[in-house]
């Protein structure tokens, strides 16, 4: 959240505060009856979205916003509270409208204006305030417009005395205006995957009409002819868009191609693909923004371009303080300090958690280990991303987790201090950083939180499950791992009760969980997964046997389940039937739910409404209806969890796709300190394969409250960087969309028969290497024109190549068929090959496609 005052005082109107004992609050005459303040009664008990600035402190206490200050200013300005996103409209006129008290009598200034440079005021009132509760009651007309959302700001100004106080207010109330809030931004009514579908499985649309009959829809191609037509599907009333809603089925339809559209009447939807590859790229894209999150090295252009690079940050390189040397919180006093290099932030802001992180590590390495059970384990391979790792012989995706876990080891408290083995909460700055501020230019100092049970058993399961997965690449670090983890795990037991503290927000997020049972489950059955030992703390707990699945999902707070999973994918003795039950049971409690909305999100919660990162839910019971699929080899379950994604993709109320850099209207502005376009055009927004935290109906932040009452669940959402409640990004999230994006790129080459088949052999030396290919057409119908697509692993560059026309756009590579063997028929084959420059070592690319089609491996 940004924090700003009025650095520069310019003219105001100053206006006479009448005070009214008791009045009651209401509109200006001729105003409409809007009220602009958020939590102005503070009823639901927490101060968001009231802030407050340099030598003040404010919380809520028996119903009312008390804010200490501190003495010794010298203007009223110098110690504030205030809220942000303040609409006001030129010309109109407002009432304002408090109570307050104080410890000692002081004056105090109510002031409305704007939040950024020049910091012009509208309208300022001093009074008294004294240790007798008072209601004040003020009338301004503005003099400047401020949108919904905008620069608009109102304020409390404390300073200026000599002495500290503390000071209470409640009932704040700004009521005028004539404009209402905004709502809901409109959305097209058809609703589709906007990257697109798999030939062979079912592709759906929604439709929002008033009518209450099918309707004609058409599909038509990317030249714009007809291709297929049909009846829409009446559904009726959608509780979690509260619209009337159609369902399209156009599965029958499986000819490949670009720029499809489905129309009905005068309405067009999104333009989308038919392709076997047309999820491909995402499992790499949602891969890559992991790199993008690194702390403590340089993001390089090599890897994520121009746009994207930046210096190292927190590494002592000035402003930075570093995180070499991070103490604990002041009020902690633990006596030490750590070095916690490394590992990710977190989300938008630029604090490392290891219970987010620990969840995320799990995902992307269970991604790897489900792979090498179900499926193609060499998709996640060395070399499949963009990664300074690349070509060091271990799979890429275990490097990327090896980056955070490394992180979560340093959190352990060191051996012969108190707590010895319990791992950190988290580590992050002493305040909040402003909107943009990039890691290297963050000049706050850096804090350790007191460390946590749930903390320590996220550092116990993670590392567990590391040891098994390195030992065939690291024996040394495997064997680190799990050193640490058994050592976590005891202290865990040791101290069961250490709970992260709630109130503990300043600076980051205070992720405070209350139950650790569903950790200790977790924890014990990676161990013994991993070492064939804590057999009786696995069968013991309660949640054995698969008890932790159920409609709303699991997540950080909730990771019962992902012991499951790991007990399911590599089993000890212990019986599993109980849990692979549980599985296909939520899957199709899942399946269910998805058939009667009119958009198959795989989420429910007990009051229907969507919470605080509902697309990392959806993504991870995504991941549970795949993993049912793996299970049973159900297709059921496999149209379910690809359905899932088109809910991601843009098959939802808001006709976004909720991944950046995907889609015809991909999410932008995600609440991001680095990707802050929004905030300065000089910044970038997201990469490709960020996932949005999406609708929150609980609406949780004040440009959520100010731009979307009253909305429908699943509407809850805006595309904008300071509506952190509804498009932040997360790791966790974007771990279970990363699982998800790779599973589904999978089994979308599964869905298509091979025609095609390809040989590849290189002869490598120190600066480059030369390849020969032979492309055969294992189909029924010769091809009349081809194109062969592929992408390398490293760093290599092509310099010449022959039998067709070669291009290269970063690792991706494309050969046309030169005019002599365009024609290719059935059983027969073309030989093609290159030059290329290369200073690594060469991999032989891991995926061929001719004309968008996947080719078997020869």
């Amino acid at each position: 959240m940004v924090i700003d005052k009025w650095r520069v005082l310019l003219p105001a109107v100053l206006i006479a505060a009448v005070v009214v004992p008791g009045a009651s609050s209401s509109a200006a005459e001729g105003a409409a009856e809007y009220e602009r303040i958020v939590n102005g009664d503070f009823s639901a008990g927490g101060a968001d979205p009231w802030w407050t600035g340099a030598n003040t402190r404010g919380s809520v206490t028996d119903g009312e916003y008390c804010v200490d200050v501190t003495g010794g200013t010298a203007n009223g300005y110098d110690a504030l509270s205030g809220q942000n996103g303040v609409p006001y409209e030129a010309g109109q006129s407002y009432t304002l409208k408090f109570d307050a008290r104080a410890t000692v009598a002081q004056p105090l200034s109510a002031v409305a204006g704007e939040a950024v440079d020049p910091y012009r005021q509208i309208a300022r009132t001093d009074v008294t305030v004294t240790p007798v509760k008072q209601t004040f009651t003020l009338r301004f007309v503005s003099t400047l417009d401020f949108p919904a959302a905008g620069n608009g700001q109102f304020a409390f100004w404390f300073g200026g005395h000599s002495f500290g106080n503390t000071v209470c207010v409640d009932n704040v109330s700004l009521v005028g205006g004539v404009l209402p809030p905004p709502g809901v931004e409109p959305a097209g009514p058809l609703r589709v995957n906007q990257v697109g579908y798999v030939p062979g499985l079912p592709k759906q649309a929604t439709l929002a009409t008033g009518s209450a009959t099918p309707m004609t829809w058409t599909l038509r191609d990317g030249a714009g002819a007809s291709v297929a037509t049909g009846q829409t599907t009446p559904k009726g009333h959608d509780a979690a868009s509260d619209e009337n809603v159609h369902t399209i089925d156009f599965s029958s339809y499986d000819r490949q191609g670009s720029g499809y559209t489905l129309s009905v009447g005068g309405d067009v939807s999104r333009p989308f693909d038919i392709s076997p590859t047309v999820m491909n790229r995402l499992r790499s894209d949602s891969l890559a923004f992991f790199y993008h999150q690194r702390s403590g090295t340089p993001i390089e252009a090599r890897y994520v371009g121009e746009e994207y690079a930046r210096p190292a940050g927190h590494v002592n390189v000035a402003p930075n303080r570093g995180d070499d040397d991070v103490p604990c919180r002041a009020d902690l006093e633990c006596g030490y300090t750590l070095d916690v290099r490394g590992g990710w932030y977190d989300a938008g802001d630029h604090g490392k958690y290891v219970v987010n992180g620990g969840i995320a590590a799990w995902q992307l390495q269970n991604a790897y280990e489900r792979a090498a059970l179900f499926g193609d384990k060499a998709a996640l391979g060395d070399g499949t991303l963009a990664v300074p790792e690349r070509s060091n012989g271990v799979p890429d995706v275990l490097d990327e987790a090896r980056w955070e876990l490394e992180f979560l080891l340093s959190m352990q408290v060191p051996d012969g201090r108190p707590l010895s083995g319990m791992a950190h909460h988290k580590i992050h700055d002493e305040q909040w950083t402003g909107l943009p501020t990039l890691p290297h230019q963050d000049a706050q100092p850096r804090r350790l939180s007191a460390p946590s049970t749930a903390a320590t058993l996220n550092l116990a399961a993670v590392a567990a499950q590391a040891s098994r997965l390195w030992a065939p690449y690291d024996a040394a670090f495997a064997a680190r791992a799990l050193s640490a983890g058994e050592k976590a795990y005891a202290a865990a037991k040791a101290h069961p009760g250490m709970i992260a503290d709630p109130d503990d927000g300043v600076g980051g997020g205070s992720y405070s969980d209350p139950t650790v049972t569903d950790e200790f489950y977790w924890a014990a059955a990676e161990l013994y997964v991993t070492t064939g030992r804590y057999r009786a703390d696995v069968t013991d707990s309660p949640l054995f046997g698969g008890k932790s699945f159920n409609a709303r999902g699991f997540d950080w707070g909730a990771t019962g389940a992902l012991g499951d999973v790991s007990l399911v994918l590599a089993p000890r003795e212990v019986s599993t039937e109980d849990i692979r039950s549980a599985i296909v049971t939520t899957a199709d409690a899942h399946l269910a739910t998805m058939a009667s909305a009119g958009h198959p999100a795989p989420y429910r919660t007990g009051d229907g409404g969507y919470e605080w990162g509902s697309n990392g839910l959806v993504a991870n019971n995504g991941m549970l209806l795949g993993l049912a699929h793996d299970l049973t080899r159900a297709v059921k379950y496999r149209n379910g969890a690809f359905a899932a994604m088109d809910y991601l993709l843009g098959r939802n109320p808001v006709d976004f796709s909720y991944v950046s850099g995907w889609g015809d209207r991909p999410v932008r502005n995600v609440h991001h300190r680095h990707w802050a376009n929004q905030k300065d055009p000089s910044l970038p927004t997201a990469p490709p394969g960020a996932l949005s935290g999406g609708p929150n109906s609980a609406l949780q932040d004040p440009v959520a409250q100010r731009l979307l009452p009253g909305c429908a669940p699943q509407r809850c959402w805006a595309d904008h960087i300071e509506a952190y409640s509804l498009n932040e990004v997360t790791v966790n999230w974007n771990s279970a969309f990363a699982w998800l994006s790779n599973w589904v790129a999978e089994h979308s080459a599964a869905t298509t028969a091979a025609g095609c088949q390809v040989t590849y052999t290189a002869s490598t030396w120190q600066t480059g290497l030369s390849a020969a290919l032979t492309v055969k057409n294992t189909g029924t119908t010769a091809w009349d024109g081809w194109a062969l697509t592929f992408a390398f692993g490293g760093d290599e560059r092509i310099t010449h190549g022959w039998s067709a026309a070669w291009s290269q756009t970063g690792a991706a590579v494309r050969a046309g068929n030169a005019s002599w063997n365009a024609v290719v028929a059935p059983g027969a084959s073309v030989s093609i090959g290159f030059n290329a420059d290369n200073t690594g070592t060469h991999r032989s690319p891991s995926e061929f496609s001719v004309d968008g089609e996947r080719c078997a491996p020869a």
